[in-house]
């Protein structure tokens, strides 16, 4: 990663399981990155919550494609974010949190994500929520991420 990049937590699954939570993350950086590198037990959607907020209170739009065809979608009012698309092959997330410790604006997120060698994504996401983040949920919508599994955060240091 570039000198920009400064880690702030890394957790290896010792075992497979459906969420993963990064807490206490500091306020002292402009953005966040999320890395999620692994396998899962099922082809499903990966979702992100934010400092535990489970209401309605979400929004999501995905552009992608595989060998054959494209796809979009978006959903609103959501209880989660859609951050990528987890498959039995290897996968890897990256997920911008741009501005996330801006006590005064909705905080916005940038993902790209590729399912094993089936298809690759771009989703932009949305928290209708001015508060700081201090916390990220990642899960599994169904099954578990596999045993394995990496998930790395890293604040992103002012220029």
């Amino acid at each position: 990663m570039p000198a920009t990049y400064e880690p702030i937590s890394t957790t290896t699954l010792a075992s497979g399981t459906a969420t993963v939570t990064l807490s206490s993350i500091p306020g002292t950086y402009t953005d966040l990155v999320l890395v999620v590198r692994g396998t899962s037990t099922v082809d499903e959607p990966i979702l992100m919550r934010l400092n535990g907020d489970t209401g309605s209170n979400y929004s999501w739009t995905q552009l992608g494609g595989d060998s054959s065809s494209a796809f979009s979608s978006r959903a609103t009012s959501q209880t989660s974010i859609r951050i990528g698309f987890s498959s039995t092959a290897q996968g890897n997330h990256i997920v911008q949190i741009m501005n996330y410790s801006n006590a005064t604006t909705y905080k916005t997120n940038l993902s790209r994500s590729n399912k094993g060698a089936a298809d690759v994504r771009a989703i932009v996401g949305l928290w209708r929520n001015t508060s700081a983040v201090t916390s990220i949920t990642v899960i599994q919508n169904a099954g578990d991420f596999s045993s394995g599994c990496t998930f790395t955060l890293y604040g992103i240091k002012a220029a």
